[in-house]
């Protein structure tokens, strides 16, 4: 699954990078997102705007929003005929923004206390997660609002030996492919781990296990190593 990530990205690569053509002002470098928080998410093609919206999809016919807690994720092996995925795969597609994403390793026994790693690029550089948006309507004429989930799908080498799975990562190219759609579009051959020469991943210490903690202390790596030094673990 992906549980948290992060977004502290330099503003001026997402054009080159992704194409994305402005963001919200009030943008800031966040190093520990949580499910139900906000992330910044392109919905449309044309306009490749990044928006707000927050994580954790409560589909539209959805009565209790709390059911947006379950469903951060969706498997890309299932995205297609899941009730609560198939309409947004279909026709509400979008890119999650990231530069990097954490997930648990369990020890050994299986006991224990868990270890977080943290995954980025090789190239330090911005990306985009393969995800889903609805819009959902609150009883009592609230204001509705766009949430979200991200796609996963097995790990590739780099990830595995911490975890089953990783979020979709999509490659440069097929990133507004995959928000737009269309006859000419395999959706589901997008849906597949990242080549594991793009990525790199290294342990990192506690705090990322706290979602109040928010700082740059969430990735440093752990025990002291550097950055370089960390490479050589995967």
């Amino acid at each position: 699954m992906c549980g948290r990530f992060t977004i502290s990205f330099d503003i001026s690569e997402l054009s080159e990078e992704l194409g994305i053509a402005e963001i919200p002002t009030d943008w800031q470098p966040r190093y520990n997102v949580a499910p139900s928080q906000p992330v910044l998410a392109a919905t449309d093609a044309a306009t490749r705007k990044a928006e707000w919206v927050r994580w954790g999809l409560i589909p539209a016919w959805a009565k209790d929003p709390a059911i947006g807690n379950k469903l951060i994720n969706a498997r890309a092996e299932t995205v297609a005929e899941k009730p609560s995925f198939r309409a947004a795969f279909r026709q509400r597609r979008c890119l999650i923004l990231a530069d990097g994403f954490y997930e648990w390793q369990k020890p050994p026994s299986g006991k224990g206390k868990t270890t977080p790693f943290y995954f980025r690029r090789r190239d330090g550089k911005s990306f985009a997660f393969a995800g889903l948006w609805e819009i959902w309507q609150p009883g009592g004429g609230g204001e509705p609002f766009k949430t979200c989930t991200i796609i996963t799908t097995n790990a590739n080498e780099i990830v595995a030996p911490v975890h089953e799975r990783m979020p979709v990562i999509l490659e440069k190219e097929d990133a507004w492919n995959w928000v737009a759609g269309g006859e000419a579009v395999d959706l589901q051959s997008l849906l597949v781990p990242i080549n594991p020469d793009h990525i790199t991943g290294f342990a990192v210490g506690p705090y990322v296990s706290n979602p109040t903690v928010e700082s740059k202390i969430c990735v440093e790596p752990a025990g002291g190593m550097s950055k370089n030094q960390t490479t050589s673990l995967f």
